[in-house]
């Protein structure tokens, strides 16, 4: 059951993406880059656009196909560094296809128009349908996780703590500086007012 409390801060959350996306709010205009990073930030800058640009063009199948063979490279890297002996095999392999995601593509997201006719209640009770579907792969991931790392030497147990620092705290958006904990990117000096 959702409280009061619970309520009030989606629908302010909601009316705040609303009023933003629809411009209500002025921007001011950006700076230009040049003129307050230096030439590396503004290539690193460029690149990362492009990159981003590259994302979006992507067929959503093979952008599937090329996360999955970059999990599997990580995934042989990870065993090949823990030297697993032939009794902790089964509990790698529970480990390893714990880690997968879910067969087949990810869940098609809600088009905007039709999330958009939707009634705020509504709008929430999807959000939270999908949240706790998040939050049970999850679980899942993290339990398998704690019984191949019982199974683990110590000096094993070190060794996937240093490999797998990175991914506990920034999942993907960590990855290549698209953002650290909380999505953001926090590699680039602030800007000065």
């Amino acid at each position: 059951m959702i409280s009061l409390r619970q309520r009030i801060v989606w629908a302010s959350l909601l009316g705040s993406a609303a009023l933003a996306s629809s411009g209500a709010f002025a921007q001011a205009p950006a700076a230009p880059a040049t003129a307050a990073a230096p030439p590396a930030a503004v290539a690193q800058a460029d690149g990362a656009t492009a990159n981003k640009a590259q994302h979006k063009r992507m067929d959503p199948a093979d952008r599937m196909q090329r996360m999955q063979e970059h999990r599997a490279k990580r995934l042989a890297a990870l065993k090949e560094k823990l030297k697993l002996t032939s009794a902790q095999e089964s509990a790698w392999t529970t480990f390893a296809s714990a880690s997968q995601p879910p067969a087949g593509a990810r869940p098609a997201r809600m088009d905007r128009a039709e999330f958009a006719k939707l009634t705020t209640p509504e709008r929430l009770e999807r959000m939270q349908a999908r949240h706790a579907e998040r939050s049970a792969r999850f679980a899942k991931r993290a339990e398998a996780t704690r019984t191949f790392y019982a199974a683990l030497t110590p000096e094993q147990q070190k060794t996937f703590d240093a490999e797998t620092v990175h991914a506990g705290m920034h999942g993907h958006r960590g990855h290549h500086g698209h953002g650290g904990p909380d999505g953001h990117n926090h590699s680039a000096a602030p800007a000065k007012s």
